[in-house]
């Protein structure tokens, strides 16, 4: 079995309360830690990659971050699925063969950009090629930024979502939608669903939001800062 298979079936009849917890290294080292606790898979939050490279959050250039990815695929043996942020404008064939090129077997992508949503039927089209171009070499996370950059309406979520699926996305992400929506979004949305979990107490746990109805959990870039705000720490210490 492939890996992006393996990647796959990974989010399948997950029971209640078990969701796909996949933490977010930045580079290789972090990616290591990771598959040595036994996570059988990894997605690179964007946000955490950019503050590793030295970057503000949606600045990477692109070949750094492609670059950045084929680092930490390389470093270990289980799946990893990238952050590409809304693609960097490139053409949904090339944005592929640069996610297999570095060794990704899934990608997240945004419906936002510049801080304003796009269009959701542009951004459907969008996802469709991407499809088209990956086949089934790559597991496509549809991020939904309804309640980062729009009303917030679980409603208008839900009808992005449905757009997105119906295009080929393998799974949806409501980015930052409230735990006590999610047994409404998880009612109107098919498929898996992603959800963003917090490392700083607040909110459900994991196997919470998983009971609430996420299929899977990423961190974005909590655990970089965890990691950060450890070395300061110990930084202060030594000094």
């Amino acid at each position: 079995m492939s890996k992006v298979d393996v990647f796959r079936a990974l989010h399948l009849h997950r029971a209640p309360g078990d969701p796909l917890v996949l933490p977010g290294p930045w580079d290789a080292a972090s990616a290591r830690v990771c598959e040595e606790a036994g996570f059988p898979a990894l997605a690179t939050p964007s946000a955490g990659v950019a503050a590793c490279l030295g970057y503000a959050d949606g600045a990477t250039p692109a070949d750094e971050m492609f670059a950045a990815v084929a680092r930490i695929a390389r470093a270990v043996d289980v799946p990893v699925s990238a952050d590409v942020e809304s693609g960097y404008g490139l053409a949904p064939k090339e944005l592929v063969e640069r996610l297999l090129e570095a060794g990704a077997v899934g990608c997240n992508l945004e419906d936002s950009a510049g801080g304003a949503l796009k269009d959701p039927r542009e951004q459907a089209e969008f996802l469709a090629e991407v499809r088209s171009a990956a086949a089934d070499r790559l597991f496509v996370n549809a991020r939904v930024d309804t309640f980062v950059h729009g009303d917030g309406d679980p409603e208008r979520a839900i009808e992005r979502a449905a757009l997105y699926r119906a295009a080929g996305a393998d799974c949806v992400y409501p980015i930052l939608a409230p735990a006590d929506l999610l047994p409404l979004l998880r009612s109107g949305i098919q498929g898996p669903l992603n959800m963003l979990a917090r490392l700083d107490g607040e909110g459900p746990s994991p196997a919470g939001l998983g009971g609430l109805g996420a299929t899977r959990i990423t961190f974005g870039p909590g655990l970089q800062r965890r990691a950060a705000q450890a070395l300061r720490e110990i930084a202060d210490g030594l000094r």
